[in-house]
């Protein structure tokens, strides 16, 4: 049986010159994180490296986010780490919109799948 984990990675607020992440996040108050929330079946350092490398699949497609390619800080474990595993791929999913749903409501700005 597969285990899945959610996790945050910082961006870097140079983000938010880009305005489709600002309009995902009219709520976020100044001075707090621009962070990535996702899921995978992988461990999340090394989801964060194929974000950063911009894996593709072997079919080509894009596996990785380009916000987080090009903005992407480090993990912050700290948000994900007491949630995980997620033993079924839709439990992980639920909880990746659960989380950035409580990250926004914190202020931060939050990008997700």
């Amino acid at each position: 049986m597969s285990e899945y984990c959610i996790y945050v990675i910082e961006l870097d607020k140079k983000v938010l010159k880009h305005k489709k992440f600002r309009t995902a996040n009219p709520d976020y108050k100044e001075g707090k994180p621009c962070v990535y929330v996702g899921y995978t079946s992988e461990t999340p350092e090394i989801r964060f490296q194929k974000h950063k490398d911009g894996a593709r699949d072997k079919k080509g497609i894009r596996i990785f986010n380009y916000y987080v390619k090009n903005y992407g800080l480090w993990l912050k474990p700290r948000l994900y780490k007491s949630h995980n595993p997620f033993f079924s791929i839709k439990e992980a999913k639920n909880f990746e919109v659960e989380k950035a749903r409580r990250l926004r409501k914190r202020g931060y700005a939050v990008w997700q799948k």
